[in-house]
């Protein structure tokens, strides 16, 4: 039987690996899960706000392009966009951030079921992100935080 093949980098490159790594390690992970939070919340909140400055295109687009099963055309725009407006700014501010996680997620995936099945790759970065923030918290710079809710 004939070993495995094992390729080692060079010393240098393991090196500047390891350096990197550890510089890597370095940077805090507050302001991370800060930006996370604020990217999704972004991404939604503006989201709500379009459908609101235009909501007869709003209404057409529930209409004739969702089209959502079950629910009725004016429910799932008014129940859209409530939520694009009100969860958002308590993902930002880190408040009651991981029950905040839970209507986005739903949102992306009926988004991801029902209306752009093949945009994916968008929906599996914002579930990855709601997911983190869901199960690991929203991080020290938050109102949670700062309210003793979330540790």
């Amino acid at each position: 039987m004939s070993q495995p093949l094992t390729v080692k980098p060079a010393p240098a490159l393991r090196a500047l690996y390891f350096r990197l790594a550890a510089m890597g390690g370095m940077i805090p992970e507050a302001p991370i899960r800060f930006a996370m939070r604020l990217a999704v919340a972004a991404v939604f909140f503006n989201s709500g706000l379009l459908k609101v400055n235009s909501w007869e295109l709003t209404l057409l687009l529930f209409r004739d392009e969702y089209m959502l099963p079950v629910l009725p055309t004016v429910l799932a725009a008014q129940m859209a966009t409530a939520m694009e407006l009100a969860v958002p700014p308590f993902l930002a501010a880190g408040l009651l951030t991981r029950l905040a996680t839970l209507p986005l997620l739903g949102m992306v995936a009926v988004i991801q079921t029902f209306v752009y099945p093949q945009a994916w790759p968008e929906h599996l970065l914002w579930a990855s992100i709601l997911l983190f923030v869901l199960a690991r918290g929203p991080g020290a710079w938050s109102l949670d935080r700062l309210f003793g809710i979330d540790r």
